[in-house]
């Protein structure tokens, strides 16, 4: 767990800090590397997984507030929950993100006060018997590192506006670090001690009751507003046509629909493929701002680092395949990073022979 978020936070906060230096959005910033057109296709797909995002969001959330609400109720309903989860989403999209500060800020409190008592009920106990599970090591660390790149496409939507790029981008990802690792301990922790994945059954049983419901449905709806209102921001750098709320609004309409009618068994699968697109293109994006000094903002289409993504894309795929101890991101994102500095260390070279030449 620990080792996966070291690994995904690290891209992260360069992210961040790209973001936060530039006083672009995430979308924004990709043009510097692959041009107004190349980003493009980056921002399609980022919209669309994070539609998928707010998906897998609200249906887990509405499953498991089902199971807690069949305890009182004796009715299992599920996409009923998912669509109140989504209607709740959608009241914060009307709030707007610069009117969310006291209600977030009561949210927020309520819900680190909650999970301090579960994180009580949950390691109170002697640890229970258990099956282990089938999952390698790597593997582990790379569900835990896929974890904060998926927030890649979506952090400088956050740090843009900041006026301390570092400080902005390394509290940012301290925050979420931290959060995030409790989180995956919980969850580690409510099986061992416990014996039971099921954290709505976990609730239950520490006799929660309504707590629980509000644990699960306002986590659910802030996380996945983030998912929905950078969506909209990401189609505004497609076309500025459309309002960024109203896509976001369109984004969480289309999640919800998602969820109640699609099931979520590659959920993995789903976390593997969005580590494959977007950490070479981040591992890109950093070695132009941080390594090569490169800007390509003004450019229609950068074709030569669209090409360095997409060999890096293909290597992702290719060390899916293989077993490591830190997984698939790193080795990944260290060699497009390394391939990335040397392509563009040799144009560099390339180039002034052919200037003295001609001279």
């Amino acid at each position: 767990v620990v080792i996966g978020h070291i690994i995904g936070c690290i891209p992260l906060y360069l992210a961040g800090r790209i973001g936060a230096e530039t006083g672009k959005s995430a979308m924004e910033t990709v043009k510097n590397s692959f041009g107004q057109k190349g980003s493009i296709f980056f921002s399609v797909l980022n919209v669309t997984q994070l539609v998928g995002w707010t998906a897998v969001m609200i249906i887990g959330g509405g499953r498991a507030v089902a199971v807690i609400a069949e305890k009182y109720t004796g009715i299992y309903n599920s996409p009923l929950w998912c669509v109140v989860i989504g209607i709740l989403i959608i009241v914060w999209i009307k709030i707007g993100i610069k009117n969310l500060g006291k209600i977030n800020t009561f949210t927020m409190a309520a819900l680190f006060f909650l999970t301090v008592l579960l994180s009580f009920v949950v390691f109170r106990g002697d640890p229970a018997g258990g099956t282990l599970g089938s999952m390698s090591f790597g593997s582990a660390v790379e569900l835990s590192a896929a974890m904060p790149l998926s927030w890649l496409p979506l952090i400088s939507d956050y740090t843009h506006n900041s006026s301390n790029p570092r400080k902005a981008a390394l509290v940012s990802v301290l925050v979420y670090f931290v959060g995030s690792t409790w989180m995956y301990v919980i969850g580690l922790g409510a099986s061992i001690f416990t014996g039971e994945s099921d954290i709505a059954k976990i609730m239950l049983s520490a006799g929660l009751g309504l707590a629980a419901v509000f644990i699960i449905v306002i986590s659910t709806v802030t996380t996945t507003f983030l998912d929905v209102y950078s969506a909209g921001v990401s189609f505004s750098s497609i076309t500025d046509r459309v309002s960024s709320s109203t896509t976001a609004v369109i984004a969480c309409i289309a999640g919800t629909a998602l969820a109640v009618f699609t099931p979520i068994e590659q959920y993995e699968n789903f976390l593997f493929l969005i580590g494959s697109v977007f950490a070479p293109m981040i591992s890109i994006l950093i070695t132009d701002f941080f390594i090569l000094k490169k800007d390509h903002f003004s450019e229609s289409l950068n074709i030569f680092n669209f090409i360095l993504w997409m060999a890096g894309f293909v290597i992702y795929r290719g060390f899916m395949a293989m077993e490591t101890v830190f997984g698939s991101t790193l080795p990944v994102m260290t060699a497009v990073i390394v391939l990335a500095t040397a392509a563009g260390k040799a144009r560099e070279l390339i180039s002034r022979s052919g200037n003295q030449g001609g001279v």
